[in-house]
């Protein structure tokens, strides 16, 4: 009887902890579905926004032909879609070659008498660029009817005609890096060993990322140890700048690296389309961000042979570089949460 007692007794202690916990307030349970609902219209908006407002603004092209032509096109522009390019005049058509494949334009138009008789795009910069130039230089056209031959001089794979693939990579190298951080700084003791481990975790993904998107799928192109190299550097950058927040602020860092990386830093990435289609300023931003340099560094050792990389590394090494600085940081500002943990 008194073992049956103490097992009855036990068993109501250990009853489920909801049973014996007052409920949620009404207002704070109404307040914090209104804060979602919040939290999902600004998913929705950094998402949606730059997409639909979406359009030319001063993307460099190359144009061929005579002076004359030339102020004919850029007036018939003006007229049509003004501030849509920002003309840079080529000697020659192997000129303007030269230029795309340089990553100083996007394109090329060259002028016969009538219009644009024969149009230069590089779909490994941006096919949503490219269309965009041949039907520009189509709807310029006299007479109407007239098509301008389209030459494609820097091309994508064909395993990735359309650059679906490629486009669809950028945002798991981006929560990849977060992961990498995220795991890293509640995993792992030791702050200076979470950036170690993070940077081996940085090296290895770019092995692998390299493996699946350039020898598997064939999304890639170039030299494998470039675009193995450039994977590497995204995901350190984030990795690192995660890691960095983490130890200056805690959890909140969490937090604060996802609105940058991914909330801001994804959707105005320019990956899928090209940053001078972005609103006026937002492009230009999502550059100086780790998704649109990694995004644009990998476009350029995979399709471009390593032309204009110079800047995307720099932004990425930056970030990376800043991680490391928070993470001294945060042993110095915090030393009461890093007492313990040899580094």
């Amino acid at each position: 009887m008194e073992l049956d007692q103490l097992t009855t007794d036990d068993t109501a202690q250990a009853g489920p902890p909801e049973s014996s916990a007052a409920p949620t307030g009404w207002r704070r349970a109404i307040g914090l579905g209104l804060g979602l609902a919040a939290l999902v219209g600004v998913l929705v908006t950094a998402f949606a926004w730059p997409p639909a407002e979406s359009s030319p603004r001063d993307v460099p092209v190359a144009v061929v032909g005579t002076a004359a032509a030339a102020d004919r096109l850029e007036q018939q522009l003006d007229d049509t879609m003004p501030g849509a390019l920002d003309l840079r005049r080529a000697t020659s058509a192997d000129d303007a070659r030269a230029l795309i494949e340089e990553r100083e334009v996007y394109g090329a138009i060259v002028l016969g008498p009538s219009g644009p008789s024969r149009v230069l795009t590089a779909s490994g910069a941006g096919p949503v660029v490219a269309q965009l130039l041949a039907g520009i230089a189509d709807g310029l056209a006299e007479p109407a009817s007239t098509s301008a031959t389209v030459e494609d001089v820097v091309p994508l794979p064909d395993d990735d005609p359309r650059g679906a693939t490629f486009t669809a990579a950028a945002l798991p190298m981006v929560l990849g890096g977060m992961i990498v951080g995220i795991l890293m700084s509640f995993l792992v003791t030791g702050v200076w060993r979470r950036v170690a481990g993070a940077l081996v975790a940085a090296l290895a993904a770019g092995g692998v990322v390299t493996l699946i998107a350039q020898a598997w799928l064939g999304t890639l192109q170039g030299s494998a140890w470039a675009n193995a190299g450039a994977v590497a550097l995204i995901v350190a950058a984030i990795s690192l700048t995660i890691t960095g927040l983490v130890a200056l602020l805690g959890p909140a860092g969490i937090g604060l690296g996802a609105v940058v990386m991914f909330l801001i830093g994804n959707s105005i990435s320019g990956v899928s389309s090209a940053p001078e289609l972005l609103p006026t300023g937002w492009g230009t931003l999502g550059q100086a961000l780790p998704a649109g340099a990694g995004g644009t560094l990998l476009r350029s050792t995979s399709y471009f042979d390593g032309a204009a990389a110079g800047s995307p590394v720099l932004v990425l090494a930056a970030w990376a570089a800043g991680g490391l600085v928070l993470v001294a940081l945060g042993r110095r500002v915090r030393p009461a949460a890093h007492h313990a943990l040899a580094g």
